[in-house]
């Protein structure tokens, strides 16, 4: 199992205990601008994913993941899960539930764009079951 990340575009950020909950495994996060459109580099260890979870706004709004290092998942509810490389990007509209996080075997690294919006909020759900990620390469 890779321990390391080869090249990594922005510091890692400590450990994302905030938001350690809505996770499995360990994550850490760098903040890299909260003023205008929120940008955060967030680091998952192989492994670690988020629950599913929800961008919720009444016009706009959503999430943008731009992916800098490693291998990982993304995956909205009810269709297959997209394997994500290096230069991936992947456009979350408001409303849809999905989850994203590392494989088994690799660090991944992606910065997460809030999309600006109107009376934005994120609503946290279950957490992926190994069920769910176990069948996953």
């Amino acid at each position: 199992m890779a321990n390391k990340i080869e090249y990594e575009v922005f510091p890692r950020g400590g450990e994302n205990t905030a938001y350690a909950r809505y996770f499995t495994g360990t994550s850490y996060l760098n903040m890299l601008t909260t003023q205008g459109v929120p940008i955060g580099n967030v680091t998952f260890e192989p492994g670690c994913r988020n629950n599913w979870h929800i961008h919720h706004a009444k016009s706009g709004g959503g999430q943008i993941l731009l992916v800098t290092g490693g291998r990982g998942w993304y995956q909205e509810w009810g269709k297959p899960a997209r394997e994500l490389h290096t230069g991936d990007v992947v456009i979350i509209p408001a409303g849809v539930k999905h989850w994203h996080g590392a494989a088994r075997d690799s660090w991944f690294v992606h910065l997460a764009v809030e999309v600006p919006g109107e009376e934005t909020s994120n609503e946290w759900l279950e957490p992926v079951t190994d069920e769910q990620y176990g069948v996953l390469d």
